[in-house]
Formats: structure tokens, C-alpha cells, sequence
């Protein structure tokens, strides 16, 4: 980097910052934002992909922090990080049809390994590997090719680094040096890298944040300085919506609310269980076990749980953000692929009871869930041993039907709703009722 464009890249910052100080306690979503945020809500569907030299590990993500690994060692594995396989084509085509309108790809994991060619360290897929590729450019160009979004996960902490202050993990790690712990330079570096990534990677659809939980059992509560970071990308890219996977209520500045292997709301696992907010909503789920590549895990949900936990998911008025972590030679999972295939030909034909819908009128049941697109409610049953079902509805129902063959369904108003009945009880992944009411 020559040095008229360092110069110029920390003036931006410099005034971005202030502006961030200035503005920060006021945020006010653009038009841009929120008609971001309108499209983001519509699509139902993403595709998450956990990737860095951990794979070569094949132990997860988590590697450096669940062994006594020395960083010195472990940063070792970029020289041998050569994955021939990575075909950006491939991967955005597989997503493609699978019917997952975005992709949030890891730009810098907990590990600190970066996969762009970043200028603020040496410690990144272009610098660091035989591979010499920017992973990121080439997603990029590829997403505005096949008419994909492409959103960044971007991790808050650095189990490598040794000016961020250490939280309550990352320490089994050895070889960091407490001494050196230095929040405003780690902020900067931080800030700094964001805006390479919003600045020269084309439009980002999202920027979403990791790491929060770090700090959830210090005496005093540390400040993240999220007000100016979230100004910060605002202002470099407005229709650029800010996630942070923290686990708490929506913070100030930030245009989508995040849960972790959870339905919003159901608290029946993952690391989730903050209220719901009025904020477009996502949860993310593995497809297997584990995020990032793991040898051991082949325990694949089946394609019908995946479909199932979509329109569940939709069925809360959120979307899904579904995991693939692609193996170290740049393939993504052979299994992976065949799931998202599979998911891809049940969206082709039922899609639109998903894509663009709200939360049904009728909390999810035992038998399914339910989701609305104006006045057309869309019951998914997935269990009815039954001919009959009870709707406890207060809309009038003027027509009922098979969702895939248009067959009409009998029913009838009664004290305590609206009662169908069916020749046969409903069978398949989905058997999907469509009522037109009033």
C-alpha cells in the first residue's frame, strides 16, 4: 500500500469516527438500510460458511482454544493451507440452489487467521499461504455474478493477537503475552479491516459480529465501543445491516436481532433466550454438529429436519442461516452439497409458502407451524395422526385447499375456531395447506 493511500484511508477513518461519536447514540436507519432490511426479511433462507486454517485441523473452529496449543505453532498451518478445490463458482451454484438467497462467509474467525488480502497483518490467506488468494474477491465477484448477497461474519475477539484484552476464552492458548494487552490499537486494527471490507469488496449485505459473550463475566462491564463501530459501517455502506451474535437484546445500531441454534423465542437450546425484538430476526443452525470442519462429524441432519427447521424457523418470522463448513482442500462436504440439493427441489415447488411470508396467525403446535402472505395462510403440518384439525383462528376462512394439487379441503366455523377435515391424515415432509381469508 503506497503511502498516499494510507494517508487517505486513516483521514476517512479519522472523520468517520467522529461523525460515529456524533451520531451514535441517535442512530435512524436510512431508507437504504431499511429497504435492506425489508429484503433481508423476505428471503428466509442463507447459507453460512465456517472456513480458515482450522479446517486443516479437522477439529472445529474451537481448535486453538480447546488444546494447550502454542499460537506460534498453530499459525504454522497457513504454510501448508493450499486448497485446490476452492472454486468460488462451484460453491455460490451449490448454494444457489439450494433456494438460500444470501451467504455469510467467516472473514476472520476467533483464531485470527484472516481470508482476505488484508494490509493491517501478514497473517492472512494471500500473505500467509502457497494458495496466495483472495477467498473473499473471488466470492464477491462471484455472489454479483449469480445474483447472490454475500454477508461477512467478523469475529470481536483474537485468541492470537496479543493486544486484545483476553475475555474468558482463548486461555489454554499458549504464548500470548498479557503485558501487551492494548484495546484502542486492537480497536483500530478492528475498525480498520472493516473498511477494507466495505470498501473494496464491493456491496456487503451485512456485517455479523462474534465475540460479545467474551467479556459476559467481567466485574465491570467492558466497553466494546460498539456506537462508533456501528456508525462506522453505516456510514461506509447504509444498506449494510449490523448483527451482533451476543446473545442479549439488540444493541443501539444494529438492524437485525441473531440467535444461535434456536427458533426465536423457543429457548429449547443453542445459546439463545433474549427477548424477541421488532428487528428482522435470524437464527443459525449447523447441518451437521459441528461449524467448522470436523473429521469425526458425519452426523448430518436429514434433509426432512432441515426443511422442517426452515418453516419452523419462518413459521417465527425469521430466517434461517444453515452451516456448511467446507473441508480443508476447498470442497464443500459431498453430504453438504446433497442436503442443499435436496432442500434446494422442495423450495422449487413450495417456496413461496416461505419466502416473503410473516409469522402465521397460529403459534407453533405439535402438528406444524403456519405462515402468511397477505390473505393466504399457510398451514405445515408436519405430524397429524388425525383427519381432523382444530384452528383456533379469529379470521374468516372463505377457502381451503391443497397447497400442491389445489384439492379443497372441507371446513367449518365452530365455537372454537375453524375445524378441517381430511379424507386421510396428511402425510410427507410437509403437507401444506393453503387458506384463503378474510
Amino acid at each position: 500500500m503506497n503511502t498516499f493511500k494510507k494517508i487517505a484511508i486513516a483521514v476517512v477513518m479519522a472523520l468517520l469516527l467522529v461523525s460515529g461519536r456524533m451520531q451514535a447514540q441517535e442512530y435512524v436507519p436510512t431508507a437504504e438500510n431499511m429497504a435492506a432490511r425489508k429484503e433481508f426479511s423476505e428471503s428466509r433462507f442463507g447459507v453460512f460458511i465456517h472456513w480458515g486454517i482450522y479446517s486443516l485441523f479437522a477439529q472445529g473452529e474451537w481448535y486453538l482454544q480447546n488444546y494447550p496449543i502454542d499460537k506460534y505453532e498453530y499459525a504454522k498451518a497457513a504454510d501448508a493451507f493450499y486448497p485446490h478445490r476452492f472454486n468460488a463458482k462451484e460453491w455460490v451454484s451449490a448454494i444457489k440452489a439450494s433456494g438460500a438467497k444470501y451467504i455469510c462467509f467467516t472473514s476472520r474467525h476467533h483464531d485470527g487467521f484472516s481470508m482476505w488480502d488484508t494490509k493491517q497483518s501478514d497473517y492472512n490467506i494471500v500473505d500467509a499461504t502457497p494458495f496466495g488468494r483472495d477467498v473473499i474477491k473471488e466470492l464477491a465477484e462471484e455472489c454479483e455474478r449469480q445474483g447472490i448477497k454475500l454477508h461477512l461474519y467478523y469475529s470481536h475477539i483474537d485468541w492470537g493477537r496479543d493486544d486484545y484484552p483476553m475475555g474468558r476464552t482463548g486461555n489454554k492458548v499458549i504464548g500470548r503475552n498479557r503485558d501487551n494487552e492494548n484495546w484502542p490499537q486492537y480497536y483500530d486494527f478492528m475498525n480498520k479491516q472493516l473498511t477494507e471490507l466495505l470498501t473494496e469488496y464491493g456491496k456487503i449485505g451485512a456485517i455479523w459480529f462474534d465475540g460479545h459473550w467474551d467479556r459476559d463475566q467481567d466485574t465491570v462491564p467492558f466497553n466494546w465501543q460498539l456506537d462508533e463501530q456501528y456508525a462506522l459501517i453505516h456510514r461506509l455502506q447504509p444498506s449494510c445491516l449490523i448483527g451482533n451474535n451476543h446473545h442479549i437484546t439488540p444493541h443501539a445500531g444494529e438492524d437485525i436481532q441473531i440467535f444461535e441454534r434456536d427458533i426465536p423465542g423457543e429457548n429449547k437450546a443453542g445459546l439463545s433466550g433474549q427477548d424477541i425484538s421488532r428487528l428482522p430476526l435470524e437464527t443459525c443452525q449447523t447441518m451437521n454438529g459441528m461449524w467448522g470442519y470436523k473429521l469425526v462429524d458425519q452426523n448430518y441432519k436429514s434433509t426432512e429436519t432441515l426443511i422442517r427447521y426452515l418453516v419452523s424457523t419462518a413459521g417465527k418470522g425469521a430466517n434461517l442461516l444453515l452451516n456448511v463448513g467446507p473441508q480443508p482442500n476447498g470442497e464443500l462436504p459431498a453430504t453438504a452439497v446433497a442436503r442443499l440439493k435436496e432442500m434446494g427441489e422442495w423450495m422449487s415447488v413450495n417456496g413461496e409458502t416461505v419466502y416473503g411470508t410473516e409469522a402465521g396467525d397460529i403459534p407453533a403446535q405439535d402438528w406444524g407451524v403456519t405462515t402468511r402472505k397477505g390473505n393466504r395462510l399457510f398451514l405445515h403440518i408436519f405430524d397429524l395422526q388425525d383427519t381432523e384439525l382444530l384452528l383456533p383462528l379469529d379470521c374468516k376462512v372463505v377457502k381451503a385447499f391443497t397447497y400442491t394439487d389445489k384439492q379443497p379441503v372441507k371446513f367449518k366455523k365452530t365455537k372454537e375456531g375453524v375445524k378441517l377435515t381430511f379424507s386421510q391424515a396428511p402425510q410427507g415432509v410437509d403437507y401444506i395447506v393453503e387458506l384463503i381469508t378474510k
